[in-house]
């Protein structure tokens, strides 16, 4: 290889095939640097690392790479109801997780739960439906002809359906 000084760089270049490290990004390297493939590779080994039983109650959110004010962190989001699971499992999966990169990369796991969109939706429907319930059953319940009353209430029960 020959060593060439380019005038409109700061750095002289080598003329010929560059390592692949050079040829990336700033930013990029900043974020490899930082320990970002850590995260990557735990996303995509997430099966692996916390086991079937976890795998479809959590996920990892975001990873912080150690400092010099804390240590390293792996923060995972869980359903709700599920955390004493996990709290349980909290070992095991740092002892996977520090295996599969073989060097300890995670010493504490934190946990943020959250609620499934379907579970949402139920209360949200829920909530809907006590509130026609509430408003109209006080007047059905004035209604004094009992055919009309009980007519109404099934039309109501047609419409919760829908």
């Amino acid at each position: 290889m020959q060593y060439k000084n380019n005038s409109k760089q700061r750095f002289g270049s080598i003329q010929g095939l560059r390592s692949f490290k050079d040829t990336l990004p700033k930013n990029i390297k900043k974020v490899i640097s930082k320990r970002g493939h850590i995260y990557s590779e735990t996303l995509n080994n997430w099966k692996y690392i916390a086991g079937e039983k976890l795998f479809k109650i959590c996920y990892p959110k975001s990873f912080k790479s150690s400092n010099k004010f804390s240590v390293s962190t792996l923060l995972i989001m869980v359903q709700r109801g599920h955390e004493i699971e996990l709290e349980y499992s909290k070992n095991e999966i740092m002892d996977r997780m520090n295996k599969f990169f073989k060097e300890e990369v995670v010493k504490r796991i934190k946990f943020t739960s959250f609620e499934e969109e379907n579970k949402i939706k139920e209360k949200e429907i829920l909530q809907n439906t006590n509130v026609t319930n509430n408003k109209y059953m006080s007047k059905i319940k004035n209604v004094k002809n009992e055919k009309i009353k009980k007519s109404l209430i099934e039309l109501t029960k047609v419409f919760k359906e829908k």
